[in-house]
């Protein structure tokens, strides 16, 4: 378990796979994972709001001796899988050649419950809509909403746009949707004022030489 307080979670990488990437991190001097086990993975989904709290609170109440711990353990290898494929390819756009590398990701896909229902939208004047849901048999369900949120990035978004922050020891990444494509860091009240403070004091020194 990270001997650091785990604090809020990160998410400033401007797509939600990247932020998942950013699960584990160094804000400050010493590495910090936010689902280094199956309460941080349970707070962490919480926070990304990819599932519902009546949803996690439900799991977590059901879950057997050892689960949750389990499914934080394969997010962790998810996390490192995908990890490695974002770092082999960024900084250039995905062909087709790649879809074997992500065989992975397909099987854990295939293991999604869906069904359509008719709810009422509430408003000035309800309607009814027919509703995307999904069935949560266990705590391994968690890793489905999970698996969306890779593929979509995967087949959406352009990897030449997918960055690594400059700052010294940073190991966040995120996705520049800047104009021009100049964002160098994963915050600037971050990264870019300690990259800013220490182009200061370099000048100063040299001054001062």
């Amino acid at each position: 378990m990270s001997s650091t307080p785990r604090g809020p979670a990160i998410f400033v990488a401007d797509a939600p796979a990247l932020d998942f990437l950013n699960s584990i991190a160094t804000p400050v001097d010493e590495p910090v994972d936010w689902i280094d086990d199956g309460a941080g993975w349970l707070d962490w989904l919480k926070q990304s709001g990819w599932v519902e709290d009546a949803v996690l609170e439900r799991l977590q109440v059901q879950a057997m001796p050892g689960e949750l711990e389990n499914v934080a353990a394969q997010a962790r290898s998810l996390r490192e899988w995908f990890r490695g494929f974002v770092l082999k390819y960024k900084g250039k756009p995905l062909d087709a050649s790649v879809l074997t590398e992500l065989d992975a990701l397909n099987r854990l896909l295939e293991r999604d419950e869906k069904f359509t229902q008719i709810t009422l939208q509430t408003g000035d004047t309800p309607t009814l809509a027919a509703q995307l849901q999904r069935r949560w048999r266990s705590p391994d369900s968690l890793l489905l909403p999970l698996g969306e949120v890779l593929a979509q990035f995967v087949s959406t978004e352009d990897f030449s746009n997918v960055k690594c922050c400059e700052g010294h020891a940073c190991t966040l990444m995120f996705v520049d949707h800047t104009r021009g494509r100049k964002r160098r860091w994963c915050s600037m009240a971050v990264c870019g004022n300690r990259a800013k403070a220490a182009a200061h004091r370099e000048r100063q020194k040299n001054l001062g030489a």
